[in-house]
């Protein structure tokens, strides 16, 4: 029986929206191919229709799932949702920069690629929304931003702690804050 072009298009996101969420919640290593087709509700074999590899598969995810990174409209609105603890909690549905960024070092240049085009995209729309006198101070201040936040988040996340996890956050919101006061 012949799949369809848009059943195909389906199974594909299908394919990349549960391998972001396992690849997110358990590392790249600790997920095989029949892990992520077996969430997808497809076989094993089906795999090959549509990555040639488990590399191709992660470059492909990164882009997926960096691609579905948004920025709130409002910098207060996504800082606090970002810094939160129900946000650090969700490993497998959160951030793809915190949750697979230190792994991404190792693996392909695909993969590389695709963490750095999220990166790029991600700076941007956060640039547009930054505070600054002219493009050069919003794009260091989106940056600087960026950064704390991934690694408040991923220093909380390191925790088991929940006192020290939510302090973490606490402290990295306050400190953003005041950053936007000045």
């Amino acid at each position: 029986m012949k799949v369809s072009r848009e059943q195909v298009g389906e199974n594909r996101r299908r394919i990349l929206d549960q391998a972001g969420r396992l690849f997110r919640e358990r590392g790249f290593e600790g997920v095989s191919v029949a892990q992520v087709m077996k969430a997808a509700g497809l076989t094993h074999g089906a795999f090959y229709g549509h990555f040639q590899s488990k590399d191709e598969l992660i470059a492909q995810t990164l882009a997926h799932v960096l691609a579905g990174s948004e920025v709130a409209a409002e910098p207060e609105v996504f800082l606090a949702g970002y810094l939160s603890s129900q946000h650090c909690a969700d490993a497998a549905g959160g951030c793809p920069v915190a949750g697979l960024g230190a792994e991404t070092l190792r693996q392909s240049p695909q993969a590389r690629a695709a963490m750095t085009a999220g990166l790029r995209e991600q700076l941007q729309r956060m640039s547009e929304t930054a505070p600054g006198t002219d493009a050069a101070a919003r794009r260091r201040e989106a940056i600087g931003r960026w950064s704390a936040m991934v690694g408040a988040l991923t220093l909380a996340r390191l925790s088991d702690d929940a006192a020290l996890s939510d302090e973490i956050l606490e402290q990295a919101r306050s400190w953003i804050g005041e950053r936007d006061a000045q």
